[in-house]
């Protein structure tokens, strides 16, 4: 008899549930909704924020269908757009006394209906992508050749510094393309200043050439590992500051990825304004580093209203108040390099910092002088300040410096590309704009769903028929792949676009097939004379191994998609290769559970509804014999 222990029907009835569970938020519409977020770092959105929000459309006599509070923000879901409408104007006035320098984004959205208990356990509906809910798609190219020549620049500057610092005669500093040109007179005093210029730029490579009559040259270069580290730096710190952009529209689920080595691209679903969005992006950031004022009582009465005048009060993004000089010490255009890392002696999270000549000449002065006082490092951005940190001086410090103090490792990360921002910010170009309007978006779901359906349906037909109740058990295992691939989907929050419909419908066809080939195994085991229980286990255990070649051979093909490709192709990729998972699970793991339910316990199996089975016979005819339960 072919009987399943009960661990095995534990497992299927936990993943059923669990699936039933995590794809029910895809069944609930979206209604109109409010997000409200912030920019700030040292605004925070607690359940204070959520009990003022909620007393505030209270006073006003709003009515909301529930408010739920995330990493993200505060999300308020209401019956019509009237009230959502309404509630945007309440809440702005509210939370905002400064409209000028808001501290709290109020926007428009949509929300899932599905209820807050599905929420508390995370079962999330899936995100719409940008062609199935509609917004902006902007493809940026970041100018890497103005980030290498402002490189080269600097460098340039810098090695002009250094060979005056160490009084080394030269003719003349220029730059030729990506080679930076040292001129001297005398063979004697380029020897020197390749060494002076080896031990203080290791980033450069340098090599002589003589051009005759007292004409001796040193060309500097950048190592490429240099160029390449320059030209990531520069994209992941326009990403950066994009995804800080990005969060004053108030988008949900915003895509700001990088696209081969120099593009990137942002997918705004929802934003149906291009201008505000073109606006948005466009902003460029400066950083500064200023002296914290330490004078006595200076912090207490800024605290109190008196702010002493020349400096002002900030916070930093832990809420610790700082009182900040308002002269710049250091701009942003000095800093080379911000790497984050940990502190040798303590393992502590820190940040490397690299000045060029000049910058590291001032901050060498400046630190000799403060020892034991604060420095802020703040980030302008279209007039608005903010203090990042404010680390205490320990020593003198030079060209290379390290911040810390109570830092996480994110917070040194984030810390490193807002510094890098003032020097390696490249210029990006819009090379490719799209704006998807909402009633396309929800012609392109009902297209995509109707064609998943009805590809379901096909299949379901031409398999009960071929099959009979085999088939029926088929289908029924199809439905719970189905089921389950929708609930990983949503369990990894993963955005849903066209192609990623097409993956669901591909990966249909993929796992009917499997149980097509079990069941035609079973049909030969019949056949060739086998028992009905010996056929069920026989067709199980020897269609396997054709199931596992053919998808590991498909999987292969869908990571080498996940890995090169990008965009609408790796959205295709994820769903193909996790339909496969499933597919894998439910037709062979949880078919052959409900075929073990049916017929296992059964000692004497005469018949198998499987339809037809053609039996060899001894005169060489092979008249049919139809197996039915």
């Amino acid at each position: 008899m072919n009987r399943y222990p009960l661990w095995k029907y534990v497992v299927i009835v936990v993943a059923l549930v669990i699936g039933v569970l995590y794809a029910l938020p895809n069944l609930f519409a979206e209604q109109p909704a409010v997000q409200v977020s912030t920019s700030k770092g040292g605004v925070k959105i607690d359940a204070t924020t959520l009990e003022t929000v909620e007393s505030t459309l209270k006073a006003d006599k709003i009515a909301y269908d529930g408010a739920t509070l995330d990493a993200t923000g505060i999300k308020l879901r209401f019956a019509d757009i009237d009230a959502q409408g309404k509630a945007k104007d309440v809440l702005q006035a509210k939370l905002n006394s400064n409209p000028q320098d808001p501290d709290y984004i109020v926007a428009l959205g949509l929300q899932s209906s599905s209820p807050e208990w599905l929420a508390s356990i995370g079962a999330l509906p899936m995100y719409l992508g940008l062609d199935l809910r509609g917004g902006v798609h902007f493809l940026l190219q970041v100018d890497m050749k103005t980030a290498l020549e402002k490189a080269a620049d600097r460098y340039s500057g810098d090695i002009r510094t250094l060979l005056r610092t160490n009084r080394i005669q030269y003719a003349g500093v220029t730059r030729e393309g990506g080679n930076i040109v040292v001129r001297f007179r005398d063979a004697g005093e380029r020897a020197k200043a390749r060494l002076a210029i080896d031990n203080a730029y290791p980033d450069l490579t340098e090599r002589d050439v003589d051009s005759g009559a007292g004409d001796f040259r040193l060309y500097a270069t950048l190592k490429p590992e240099s160029l390449k580290r320059i030209g990531d730096g520069a994209v992941q710190q326009n990403i950066q500051i994009l995804r800080n952009r990005v969060n004053e529209l108030g988008v949900a689920e915003p895509i700001v990825q990088q696209q081969g080595s120099d593009r990137i691209v942002v997918q705004l679903p929802g934003v149906q304004d291009t201008a505000r969005a073109k606006d948005i992006l466009g902003r460029t950031a400066t950083l500064e580093i200023r002296m914290v004022d330490e004078d006595p009582g200076a912090l207490q009465a800024a605290l109190n209203g008196n702010v002493p005048v020349g400096t002002d009060l900030y916070k930093d993004r832990n809420g610790v108040p700082s009182l900040i000089r308002r002269q710049a010490v250091l701009t942003g255009d000095r800093i080379q390099d911000a790497q984050p890392g940990f502190d040798s002696r303590n393992n502590e999270p820190i940040v490397s910092v690299t000045l060029d000549a000049t910058g590291g000449r001032i901050i060498r002065d400046i630190s000799r002088e403060n020892i034991g006082k604060g420095m802020g490092i703040l980030l302008i951005d279209k007039n608005k300040t903010e203090l990042i940190t404010a680390p205490k001086i320990r020593d003198e410090l030079g060209s290379r410096f390290q911040i810390s103090g109570q830092m996480t490792a994110r917070e040194t990360r984030d810390i490193a590309l807002l510094m890098r921002a003032g020097a390696l910010a490249a210029p990006m170009e819009i090379v490719e704009e799209r704006t998807v309007g909402p009633s396309l978006g929800a012609e392109n779901i009902a297209k995509g769903f109707d064609s998943v359906k009805h590809g379901f349906i096909v299949l379901a037909i031409f398999i009960c028929v071929y099959y009979l109740l085999m088939g029926v058990i088929s289908t029924l295992a199809l439905s719970i792949n189905l089921l389950l691939l929708v609930a990983v989907l949503s369990m990894i929050q993963a955005t849903l676009t066209l192609p990623g419909i097409a993956a669901i419908a591909l990966t249909l066809g993929m796992a009917i097939d499997a149980n097509v080939l079990i069941n035609e195994r079973i049909r030969e085991e019949l056949r060739w004379g086998a028992t009905p229980h010996a056929a069920i286990k026989a067709g199980y255990e020897r269609a396997w191994g054709t199931i596992l070649d053919s998808n590991v051979t498909t999987m292969i093909a869908g990571i080498a998609l996940l890995a090169f490709g990008s965009g609408p192709v790796r959205g295709f990729a994820v769903v193909h290769c996790l339909g496969i998972l499933t597919s894998m699970f439910s037709a062979v793991f949880i078919s052959r559970g409900i075929v073990n339910l049916i017929y296992g316990r059964r000692r004497k199996l005469e018949r198998i509804s499987i339809g037809q089975v053609w039996r060899p016979q001894a005169g060489g005819g092979s008249p049919p014999r139809k197996q039915t339960a």
